[in-house]
């Protein structure tokens, strides 16, 4: 791989020869219909008609985008955008909706340009090869779990920092093989929840849309079996990454993308109110998982530092608007630690917390390599279940956390540090 590769993640080489063609094939855009410089054969001046565009005004538009790509070397990054921002961003080159479907179906699926065709010329697909680029992930490292399964994967990308992903496989009923591929969307996280092992990483940046797409489509390629989900429990707060978030959950649930169902995409996050509140008012299908963890706003300040700006009681109000729209029970993430979190009164504050907003609770054990936090006993779990059962009336799941024996349980993926 060449040293730019190594750089950015990204195939930038270019000979010389290369470069004079896309400045031949950027001047034909400047050429006129007829005559030098528009002229008739009576002399008289015309109007410009460059073929493809529709209008003068549309292919100077073009023109001008095309040349801010290149003199700043921005290619246009496939897998980053949907289909119907695809056709957008190249319309003007002649790319039709149908083109574009096919362009990011070949992309993802096949890492190249689709093959000719009636709206595919050879000539424009020069011209894509030319203004556009197909970028991949580097995959750093892989671990498979010998206990479960669970398959650990370390990737770098296009800017600074490495992140991981986690490959779930659900293979419990012989008829419905699958997996679900468990997402980062940042490097590091800024959150800083006490128990987390990425929240102790802090910030380093906000990954691309195509660097969390391909987090799925390098996992398929690797995998026997479908990748029938996805849930954005890896790395980072997702909501802090909104645009690029909800653009990959739009590539990877279009059909000429991964065709994995919205409703099988899961959003997690630790309780960004505005972001929530986005999401309630786009009317997104994706699933919404909020982690709470506590019921006790000083409790829940101590272990989660993002209550000091999203308080509990804002965030349950604007999750009650959110089943208000969306008509769906809402799902809380509870991680369980012992001591802390999972007694009688835990439980009866949580239902006085939700009284009428219909929930399901997610019990999550912690996953603490450092060992200051410990998941509950078996007495202690079996109790809170129990006063859960009684106080809150609501469904309660314990929620398996694999991978623990490679560092790729919830909570403990901090891009490949130990």
């Amino acid at each position: 791989m060449g040293e730019d590769q190594r750089d950015n993640g990204v195939s930038n080489t270019r000979t010389e020869t290369q470069e004079e063609d896309e400045r031949r094939r950027e001047s034909r855009y400047f050429c006129c219909g007829q005559g030098e410089m528009g002229q008739s054969e009576e002399g008289r001046e015309k109007p410009v008609v460059i073929s493809g565009f529709g209008s003068r005004r549309n292919a100077l538009d073009w023109v001008l985008r095309l040349l801010h790509y290149r003199a700043l070397r921005m290619p246009i990054l496939l897998k980053n955008q949907t289909s119907a921002q695809l056709h957008a961003t190249l319309a003007h080159a002649g790319v039709s909706p149908h083109l574009a479907r096919r362009i990011l179906a070949s992309s993802m699926r096949r890492g190249e340009l689709p093959a000719l065709g009636s709206d595919l010329t050879a000539r424009l697909r020069d011209d894509l090869l030319g203004l556009t680029e197909i970028p991949h992930l580097t995959l750093v490292q892989k671990v498979v779990s010998s206990r479960d399964g669970f398959t650990k994967y370390l990737f770098q990308g296009q800017g600074t920092g490495q992140f991981e992903a986690v490959r779930i496989p659900l293979l419990h009923r012989p008829d419905d093989l699958k997996y679900v591929a468990c997402v980062s969307s940042q490097v590091g996280c800024a959150m800083g929840c006490v128990f987390c092992a990425t929240g102790r990483m802090g910030f380093g940046r906000n990954l691309a849309s195509w660097e969390i797409v391909d987090q799925v489509v390098k996992m398929q390629a690797d995998s026997s079996h479908p990748i029938r989900g996805v849930v954005f429990m890896g790395m980072g707060e997702p909501m802090h990454n909104y645009d690029a978030v909800m653009t990959a959950i739009q590539i990877l649930s279009e059909p000429c993308g991964m065709a994995i169902a919205a409703k099988a995409i899961t959003l997690s996050t630790v309780g960004i109110i505005p972001g929530i509140r986005r999401f309630t008012a786009e009317g997104h299908r994706a699933r919404l998982v909020v982690s709470l963890t506590s019921a006790d706003p000083l409790q829940r300040r101590e272990l989660l530092p993002v209550e000091q700006g999203n308080p509990t009681p804002d965030l349950i109000e604007a999750l009650r608007e959110y089943h208000a729209v969306s008509g769906q029970r809402v799902t809380l993430a509870w991680t369980m630690i012992s001591g802390v979190n999972v007694s009688e009164g835990d439980a009866q504050r949580l239902a006085d917390l939700t009284r009428g907003l219909p929930i399901k609770l997610d019990l999550i054990d912690v996953n603490d390599p450092s060992g200051r936090f410990c998941p509950p006993s078996r007495a202690e779990l079996d109790a809170f279940r129990d006063a859960l059962r009684l106080k809150l009336g609501m469904p309660v799941a314990r929620r398996y956390s694999g991978g623990q024996d490679i560092q790729g349980a919830c909570g403990m993926l901090a891009g490949g540090r130990v």
